[in-house]
């Protein structure tokens, strides 16, 4: 069982040394690394078009070429014909995948959600007949939770599951499904009279009928639509997990799917940085390179730190993922939900860096951005979709939030101590949450707090779980460029968590202008030392623009 001291977001120094963790990759993930870049590049780029016209052959065709280099089974034990090879190498594979327009989308789906819950929940019988399918690439999955009156609410669905003379009888409509023209099968998720359960649905059962695709902003090339289950019949035999208890599997399952979400959202980003950089050394104005004025070269920097602080996260996670030890899937369950803050602040920061970045980049294209000849016209419409789904980012904020104080409720004492923290900007944005937790005690209770307070927690959260990643990080691979990045991370990240502990404190007390000074003084008294960051972001530009992207 996972042994990790779960009170707080900070483990243990002894802990931190026992983490597999380095920007640098071992010799084999190079391999799939170059291995994914020149499948992009050579099969799915040039595909982009059809897929975009839902030619559903060659995205099954692009499907079963990923199972033939082995890049559907990371998760997949090898008795299944995985490789099993951890969150890690999962999470790289899902990271260069990101470079792939929509059809990481459809990847994503099919080895987080379409293929994990057989992998963790799944009978001997359902792995054996469905995970060497899922695997190679024969088959295709898809993951059927949402519906028109339950998004955010998803385990209040209205799709039903009776059981009549021994066979389930499932009715209901399932929205928004990815890769709903293409499955063989998908995990549904319907109510019983003994609550929510998962059941298998292949595409061939009688009943089961696929709606029109749907018409969206972008992702234009992953299949979207409705699954429409009309008297399907199933047994016993096509139950996932136990009956009633299909939301721990949904629940925890997303877990999994935010932190490969996040890879995918990291890769994107520097595909985002790199082409900006190309643009700006090609686009001249004033007779230079665009890349050479400082309003850009800011630009450039900010994206690279960034993303600096998704990977440096989501890496970290992973690798704790990568530790644990579970023997039984009630165990998988209860660790899984150990990490449901970790995997949300994922979720969120990958997307919102990922926004960011092409945000900048169509911004530094100007005009041409904005043109549908340039890619990044492209990503900037793919993008948006990464805040809303796997749940929205306001979902993920409180579900970072409430697990955090779930387990400070339990245990406030064993929250680290900010004088044992050795970075100054962390050790400091550690107090001020101190002070933060210390108030609302004394104010509230913590376990009906609103959403204003909530959501300021979670952005504190959020921002000191990044920096931490982003130390650990830093002290694994000392490279130069890497230091500056931590460096600016820090330093910046320190000085939103005290404009939100200015807020989050005045708010706490009710206080008037006059108190909110003091609260103010007080805090900007801690013995913070700034320094020059337009040297530090120039200097990262500059090694950004060098090596024509970012430096992984």
């Amino acid at each position: 069982m996972d042994k990790r001291n779960k009170s707080f977001i900070f483990p243990s120094k002894q802990h931190l040394l026992q983490i597999d963790y380095s920007n640098e990759f071992r010799e084999e993930e190079q391999l799939i690394a170059k291995t994914i870049e020149k499948f992009v590049e050579e099969q799915v780029n040039p595909n982009l078009d059809k897929l975009e016209a839902y030619d559903y052959e060659v995205a099954k065709e692009l499907f079963r070429s990923t199972g033939d280099l082995g890049l559907l089974g990371a998760d997949v034990p090898e008795a299944y014909g995985g490789l099993e090879m951890g969150k890690r190498t999962a999470g790289l594979i899902a990271e260069k995948m990101g470079y792939g327009s929509s059809f990481s989308v459809s990847f994503n789906i099919h080895t987080g959600v379409g293929t994990l819950p057989f992998v963790y929940f799944g009978t001997e019988q359902q792995k054996k007949r469905y995970l060497p399918k899922l695997t190679t690439g024969e088959w295709v999955g898809a993951y059927a939770l949402t519906e028109p009156n339950a998004g955010s609410d998803a385990l209040h669905a209205k799709t039903t599951a009776k059981k009549t003379n021994g066979k389930w009888v499932l009715n209901g409509e399932k929205q928004w499904i990815t890769n709903a023209h293409i499955a063989s099968v998908y995990v549904v998720f319907a109510n019983t009279t003994e609550g929510i359960t998962a059941f298998i649905v292949e595409r061939e059962r009688p009943g089961v009928s696929i709606g029109p695709e749907e018409k969206k902003l972008g992702i234009k090339g992953s299949s979207t639509a409705t699954l429409i289950l009309e008297d399907v019949e199933l047994t016993e035999e096509d139950i996932l997990g136990e009956i009633g208890e299909g939301h721990r599997i949904a629940l925890n399952i997303l877990n999994l799917a935010r932190l490969k979400l996040a890879f995918a959202n990291i890769g994107t980003s520097k595909q985002s940085l790199a082409i900006a950089v190309q643009y700006g050394q090609e686009r001249k104005q004033f007779n230079q390179e665009i890349v050479k004025f400082g309003m850009i070269q800011e630009k450039l920097a900010n994206m690279a730190v960034a993303i600096y602080g998704a990977e440096s996260t989501a890496y970290y996670t992973a690798s704790i993922l990568d530790g644990i030890n579970v023997e039984s899937p009630s165990q998988i369950v209860q660790v899984l939900a150990n990490y449901a803050m970790d995997c949300s602040i994922n979720k969120v920061k990958a997307s919102e860096t990922l926004d960011y970045c092409i945000d900048e980049a169509v911004q530094i294209h100007g005009g041409y951005g904005y043109m549908q000849e340039y890619e990044v016209e492209r990503i900037y419409r793919d993008s948006r979709i990464n805040r809303i789904f796997e749940g929205t980012n306001e979902i993920n904020r409180l579900t970072i939030t409430k697990s955090f104080l779930k387990q400070y409720v339990k245990a406030p004492d064993l929250m680290e101590q900010s004088e044992k923290i050795d970075n100054v900007f962390i050790r400091y944005s550690h107090q001020l949450l101190n002070s933060i937790m210390n108030a609302l005690t004394k104010r509230f209770d913590l376990t009906e707090l609103n959403q204003f307070y909530l959501h300021g927690l979670a952005n504190i959260l959020e921002e000191l779980y990044v920096m931490k990643a982003g130390e650990i990080a830093v002290n694994a691979d000392k490279q130069p460029l890497t230091v500056k990045l931590f460096n600016v991370l820090s330093e910046e990240g320190y000085m939103r968590i005290e404009n939100q502990a200015i807020v989050l404190l005045s708010s706490i007390y009710g206080l008037e202008n006059s108190s909110k000074q003091e609260i103010i003084q007080e805090i900007r008294s801690l013995p913070v030392m700034y320094s020059n960051l337009f040297e530090k972001k120039q200097e990262i530009a500059t090694e950004i623009i060098t090596k024509d992207g970012y430096f992984q």
